[in-house]
């Protein structure tokens, strides 16, 4: 498995890594959910190596240490902390304390919105409008799941990927922590895939409904989280 993606350690993909997170500015905690006993968790140890490899290409704060921070947990050894973060696959990258997830290796195309959302994070900014910011924090009461069904190979999928992940983020930023945006890498978890019946990427579920399919528009989608909040 390690063999099969030896193309993301290279120096190339490093100085890209560097170049897209320079604009980094405060620290940001991902954690890494896997279980070392499970010889079916095929990608459990390239996410862990490739998100050191991320790590170690963020700039470095004024502690001299790397501004992104990687906490590794082991089924194993760590499962209250699976149940802390509501984490019951793996892999697992999380961001939030959970609110933020791929569940599944963010790799491929998923680079991409994994980058973004890193740099978004740090910079303290979503990108979303003040429209759809104001309507979050006012509107968006109840709770909501948002699923994102992805292939690395999709390359509209970040996309999605992204729009999900800033909306959870705005959601924690007025404290309410109320939104669980989850990119779901559908090949990993074919069951998922099944339950909605995935054709093509993007899926979007939105509490157990598929509601997009391909990437929505930042007010479609807030209109449908809106509708479906419990």
């Amino acid at each position: 498995m390690e063999e099969e993606y030896a193309e993301l350690f290279t120096d190339d993909v490093k100085n890209a890594l560097v170049d897209a997170l320079r604009d980094m500015k405060d620290n940001v905690e991902a954690q890494v959910f896997i279980d070392s006993g499970n010889p079916n968790c095929q990608y459990c140890n390239v996410t862990v190596k490739f998100m050191d490899f991320v790590r170690q290409a963020t700039p470095k704060g004024p502690d001299g240490d790397h501004l992104l921070k990687v906490k590794v947990y082991d089924l194993a050894k760590d499962k209250e902390y699976f149940s802390k973060f509501e984490v019951s696959r793996v892999p697992t990258v999380a961001f939030l304390d959970g609110k933020i997830r791929w569940t599944g290796a963010p790799l491929g195309e998923e680079i991409r919105a994994l980058v973004e959302t890193i740099v978004r994070l740090s910079q303290g900014e979503s990108g979303l409008s003040p429209e759809t910011i104001g309507a979050i924090k006012e509107k968006l009461n109840g709770k909501v799941k948002i699923e994102v069904m992805v292939t690395p190979s999709c390359p509209y999928c970040p996309y999605a990927a992204l729009l999900a992940h800033m909306v959870a983020y705005e959601a924690c930023k007025v404290e309410k922590c109320n939104v669980i945006s989850d990119v779901v890498e559908s090949y990993e978890n074919p069951d998922i895939a099944e339950k909605y019946q995935v054709m093509s990427v993007p899926t979007v579920a939105v509490n157990e409904s598929v509601e997009f399919i391909g990437v929505p528009q930042e007010e479609n989608l807030l209109n449908t989280l809106l509708e479906k909040q419990t």
